[in-house]
């Protein structure tokens, strides 16, 4: 036998030494690289199926434990040897209770959001244009949440082109800083921007501030799936103007309450169903309020790129004349989320 034959039989030997091995509930056994755990999966890099997602209880057994990190509900850390049996994970013999764990290698803090954009046209005996543009980005910091959305939603509609009337022409901006006193419990300050041509709205702005509760925050349970849920109670000073010289540009004080939710289901985590809802009572005049809602789905395509469907519903009590109370939006579109 070759001397380079030898070198070649001596690295490979090596390889297979250094490399995880990995049994599965089946019997099935992989070959490869561990990598983070979040929430019940463990990312995996398999020598021969490439880089992989393995869920926790499909897991029997793994050669070799490894450190990580891991965050307790408390706001504490620690570095942790952690080994995987029967689909648990243990630190030495002691099994790790998951009811006190926030998180198993946390995410390092960065920007997550997406870009969804939603077209639609007709031509013939009808001519029809209608478009929106939603987008939403938010980071998380040990302490302190930012959370950035924009909203844009165009339509018109007539016999052509020429006769064609506007029907929407509305933006929305908000951005929001939440700073976290406790594990649960934080303060927020949010501003907002409304603009609404068809509802003769000129503009709407308002700064707030309140308690917010977050009662589950990425919470993973095994038997259901990762949950979200906040709820929140403050104040907004409130401007705005109407095209006919309705409204309040001197400003006035509203209540706000509102509450945000999120569920990916355990049989298919790449569906997020989502519902926001938010209401804002004048304090002089307990008739005038804001509603603003909706609830829907984003669902994973390919990639990044994923399918929103939702229903948005906005109410003002006291709109300007001969406009409608409500508005209601049905919105279909695709998008890229990071």
């Amino acid at each position: 036998m070759t001397k380079l034959s030898l070198t070649v039989l001596a690295a490979c030997a090596a390889g297979a030494a250094f490399a995880d091995k990995i049994v599965l509930s089946s019997g099935s056994v992989l070959t490869g690289e561990t990598g983070a755990i979040s929430g019940n999966v463990m990312k995996f890099k398999s020598d021969d199926l490439g880089d992989i997602e393995i869920k926790l209880e499909k897991i029997k057994s793994i050669d070799k434990a490894k450190n990580h990190v891991v965050q307790y509900l408390d706001g504490t850390k620690a570095d942790c040897v952690l080994d995987i049996r029967d689909g648990a994970l243990w630190t030495g013999d002691t099994k790790l209770d998951m009811a006190k764990v926030k998180a198993v290698d946390p995410v390092l803090e960065t920007w997550h959001g997406s870009i969804n954009i939603a077209y639609n046209a007709a031509r013939g005996n009808t001519y029809e244009n209608s478009a929106a543009v939603i987008a939403n980005a938010v980071r998380r910091w040990e302490k302190d949440r930012l959370t950035a959305d924009f909203g844009y939603y165009y339509a018109d509609s007539g016999k052509s082109s020429s006769s064609a009337e506007k029907t929407s022409d509305r933006w929305e901006a908000e951005l929001k800083h939440d700073h976290f006193w406790w594990e649960k419990v934080y303060h927020y300050e949010n501003g907002r921007f409304d603009r609404d041509e068809i509802q003769d709205l000129d503009w709407r702005y308002r700064l707030g501030v309140g308690l917010g509760y977050q009662w589950l925050e990425n919470r993973v349970f095994e038997s259901t799936g990762k949950w979200n849920f906040n709820q929140e109670f403050g104040i907004n000073w409130i401007k705005e103007r109407y095209a006919d010289g309705s409204g309040k540009d001197g400003g006035f004080a509203a209540l706000r309450y509102a509450h945000h939710f999120g569920y990916n289901p355990k049989f298919y985590e790449n569906v997020e169903l989502f519902h926001n809802f938010e209401i804002l009572p004048e304090v002089d005049d307990w008739e005038k309020l804001f509603v603003k809602t909706d609830a829907g789905l984003s669902t994973k395509i390919i990639m990044d790129f994923d399918l929103l469907a939702k229903i948005e519903w906005d109410y003002d009590s006291k709109p300007s004349a001969d406009r409608k109370k409500s508005d209601l939006r049905y919105i279909v579109g695709l998008g890229y989320k990071w």
